[in-house]
């Protein structure tokens, strides 16, 4: 799997992470204050969390004075949904050979 991939992955296994890139998904751009109101965490905690989804190219940040703006790149899920193209295609095929199976063992 590519390295790119793999950081992707890597940066959504985690629930707060995860939890940081969907409010920046559903909220649009935010600071990294206004995440660590709502994110339960210290701001430390928020700013590292945000460098390893910056690391996996899922967030871009943009410095306006003495803060920086966060926004979600939804493009950079791109190798996820194609894992979970793959193997969704890979379980579609092993239901209807099941299927034809048991239509078989029924005649």
């Amino acid at each position: 799997m590519p390295a790119v991939a793999n950081a992707v992955f890597k940066a959504l296994a985690d629930p707060t992470r995860r939890a940081i890139f969907e409010r920046l998904a559903s909220g649009g751009e935010q600071t990294v204050r206004a995440l660590t109101d709502l994110a339960g965490v210290s701001q430390p905690a928020v700013s590292k969390h945000l460098r390893v989804l910056k690391h996996a190219r899922l967030v871009n940040d943009r410095r306006d004075g003495r803060e920086t703006h966060y926004s979600a790149q939804p493009k950079a899920l791109k190798p996820l949904r194609d894992w979970v193209n793959l193997y969704g295609a890979f379980w579609n095929e092993r239901f209807d050979e099941l299927e034809s199976l048991l239509k078989r063992m029924d005649q």
